[in-house]
Order: structure tokens, then sequence, then C-alpha cells
């Protein structure tokens, strides 16, 4: 807005309260897009952004996955005016693969929230373990804002698992952190996850969180001049912050929504979906393409441990998988048109 807008207009946001539930998501999409805010955003839950994507078209409007990670949005139930620019389980599978295969665990365990994410990441992770020849000892899945999790910290320990993959995001992801340090899980077996080594979750863990291995979709401490303007630009904005996971990524899902505006030459749905299938947007990660056949933006993914960086405990990148080698082909499920 500051350089003039998009199209000689300014950029204007609108704003409810999804409450993480589908059905609430479904009816404030709704009313959103009716009231002319035809471009969405914003949504984290995977059941959300899968109880929208249906309604999309006939709204007349277009949604934008920044956050939402389930397979099935571009996968067989893809739409023509759904897009995603953050990575699927799928991908983070493939990141996780080559560092499982190093490990000496073989016994694994999952602790993943019981929603359509944690289910997907649960079973992608389960996948890779057993094709590599290790064995999956507990499955736990707790209600989505779940305060004890005792429970399934029990049944971890007694299942005799030497590695725990966590699914679990927030205050979930917080929550389940603390009681197993404290229940003596975290000091005596390999700990992994996905949304579990944010830069907000270290911040806040501090000393629990160091050790913990992860898929790192998004970090402030990812080399890149692109990157390295926008967290400066940040700091600028938001001083004593630095942006997380899920900010960067919505970050590249507007970078990306605005080329396409200005390629299309309106700011009509349709046009922009348009303009948005199979072409190349330059972002904090570089150039990434919106691939025409699912409407996944391809692009790096990264695996890395809480350690020390910079006087600090962040997530450091060990591992980067570049974009031709980060997704998976396009599941032959999704039928779009041409």
């Amino acid at each position: 807005n500051a350089q003039g807008g998009v199209l000689g207009r300014k950029i204007v946001v609108d704003y409810q309260d999804s409450e993480g539930k589908p059905e609430v998501a479904r009816k404030q999409a709704e009313k959103l897009a009716l009231s002319g805010n035809k471009i969405l955003l914003g949504l984290i839950a995977s059941g959300e952004s899968l109880a929208i994507a249906p309604m999309v078209e006939r709204w007349d409007a277009l949604y934008i996955s920044t956050i939402s990670k389930a397979d099935k949005l571009t996968g067989d139930t893809c739409q023509a005016r759904v897009f995603r620019v953050n990575r699927p389980d799928a991908a983070d599978s493939l990141a996780v693969r080559p560092w499982l295969a190093t490990r000496k665990e073989e016994r694994w365990a999952i602790m993943a929230n019981d929603i359509a994410w944690g289910r997907n990441s649960g079973a992608s992770f389960s996948k890779v373990t057993t094709d590599l020849g290790k064995k999956m000892v507990s499955e736990n899945y707790a209600p989505f804002g779940a305060n004890d999790f005792a429970p399934y910290i029990q049944k971890i320990k007694d299942s005799g698992a030497n590695g725990v993959w966590v699914a679990l995001a927030g205050r979930d992801a917080l929550n389940f952190a603390q009681q197993a340090k404290q229940f003596g899980l975290l000091q005596n077996v390999t700990t992994a996850g996905v949304s579990f080594v944010t830069d907000n979750t270290v911040d806040t863990l501090g000393e629990v969180s160091r050790g913990i291995y992860g898929i790192v979709n998004y970090s402030s401490s990812l080399d890149g001049a692109e990157n390295k303007a926008f967290v400066d630009a940040w700091r600028k904005a938001y001083p004593g912050t630095e942006p997380t996971n899920f900010e960067g990524e919505t970050y590249i899902g507007m970078q990306v929504l605005i080329q396409a505006i200005r390629n299309a030459k309106s700011d009509k749905p349709a046009d922009i979906a348009k303009a948005l299938k199979g072409a190349t947007f330059n972002t904090i990660f570089g150039k990434q393409m919106m691939r025409k056949e699912d409407h996944q933006l391809e692009g790096p993914n990264f695996f890395g441990v809480v350690t020390d960086k910079g006087g600090k405990l962040r997530p450091v990148i060990q591992t980067t998988v570049p974009a031709a080698q980060a997704l998976p082909a396009p599941d032959a499920a999704c039928k779009l048109p041409a």
C-alpha cells in the first residue's frame, strides 16, 4: 500500500474468527465472500480449508492456502479456485525420510492432533517408518485443544518406543512438550516432528526444546537475500520480534497473490486463478512455480534441529531439499479443468 497498492487500489483486509472449527470456518468464509471479500487466506487447520474448498467457486471467490497441510487439498478434493503455497504432508515425509534412514532408533510412536492434518501427518510418517524397516509401536491422537497429555505420554513410555513423531502445533505442542519433559519422556527418546520446532514454540519452551528435530517449512534463520530483506523489514515494523513459520508462509501467499493480480490486470477471482496456474513467482524462497496440475506451489523444504545459533535457541537447518525434489508428483486423483 505504501507503494500505491495494486492496480492503483489499496489492499483492504477484513478478518473473521474460525475458532479452529471447520463448520465455523465455512460460515465465516461465506460471510466474507458474500460481503465482497472475494480473496480468502489465513486458515490454519486443514479441516477448515477442506470445509471451504468445495464452496469457493460457488461464492465466486478464490482461496490460497498458506498453512494447511492435508494432502487432500491438492489431491482428490482439489478445486479450480483453490491454490496452496505451503508444503503439504507428502512433502514433509520426503524431507524426513533421509534423516530417519540414518537413525538407529527402531521403535517409533506418534503423538498427533486428532484432526485432518494430524491424521495425515501420522499416516505419512508411519509409512516412511515401515518402508525403512522400522516398527510403529504406538499411535496416539489427542483432541484438538487437549490440556492433559499424561495418558498419551505414559502409553508411549510403556510401548518401549525409542523415538516419537509429534504433529502438534500451538498450545497443544507447548502442553505436550512441557508435560513430556516433566514425565521424563523427552530425556529418554529421540523426538522429531512437524510444526513442533517453529520459532515461536522454541522461544516459549526454551531449554525444553533443545535437541528436538523436525521439519522446518520456514524460519527467519533461513539463508537467502530475499528472506533476509523480509526479516529485516519485519524487525523494523515489529521491534523485538521475528517472523514465524505461519507469517513467513503467509507472506509468500501474499507475494504470489499480488503478482498474479498484476499479471491478470484484474482483481476478479476467475482472472486471478488463470494467472496463477503454471506461472512462476518471485518469493522469499526465490522463484517458485505454481503447478497447473494440482495448484501446488513448488518450493524447497527443510529439516533441522533446535540448537544454539546467534546466541539463542532456534531451529537450525541441517538438510535442505531443493524444490525439484521437495514434492511428490501431482496426485492423479486431482482432476482440474485445463
